[in-house]
């Protein structure tokens, strides 16, 4: 019988040290993808205050402000984010969603570059049931956004 019970507790321990592995290797390879940190979001007013380091990747959120989208030539297009109290010019290379225009809400993930926001990635955002909470708080704290429910 004392063979039986060395034999639980073996196992028991076994069991405790596989476990202990699998947690720290999810554990290193959540940091693994989270090397390039966390994408804060930030309003233009944010970025114009303080801009953030050009390796540092970030969310940037707003309206595309009128008059400023330009298509240039070849596949880069440029145009402006603003919440109303900042604008902050943005280039990105690539297809934009069919929601993206004029005086629309948009978030893109990018860097912060000599000044201008290069995107790596864009999203249009067409009324605030898809617009996340931080772009509309901060349209709200420049006075620019208006409540379509009223």
């Amino acid at each position: 019988m004392a063979g039986l019970k060395n034999l639980k507790k073996r196992r028991r321990v076994q069991v405790i040290l596989v476990a202990a592995v699998a947690l720290a290797l999810s554990t290193a390879m959540i940091g693994y993808a989270m090397r390039d940190g966390i994408n804060f979001f930030r309003a233009p007013s944010q970025v114009a205050e303080e801009p953030p380091a050009p390796n540092e990747t970030f969310r940037l959120g707003g309206l595309v402000e009128d008059g400023t989208l330009v298509r240039g030539q070849g596949e880069t297009i440029t145009f402006s984010v603003t919440d109303g109290g900042a604008s902050i010019p943005v280039a990105y290379t690539g297809v934009l969603p069919d929601l993206f225009e004029e005086g629309q809400g948009m978030v893109g993930t990018g860097r912060l570059i000599d000044g201008v926001f290069q995107a790596t990635e864009i999203l249009a955002k067409h009324d605030e049931t898809y617009m996340p909470k931080e772009v509309i708080d901060a349209l709200k704290e420049q006075g620019v956004y208006e409540d379509p429910n009223g």
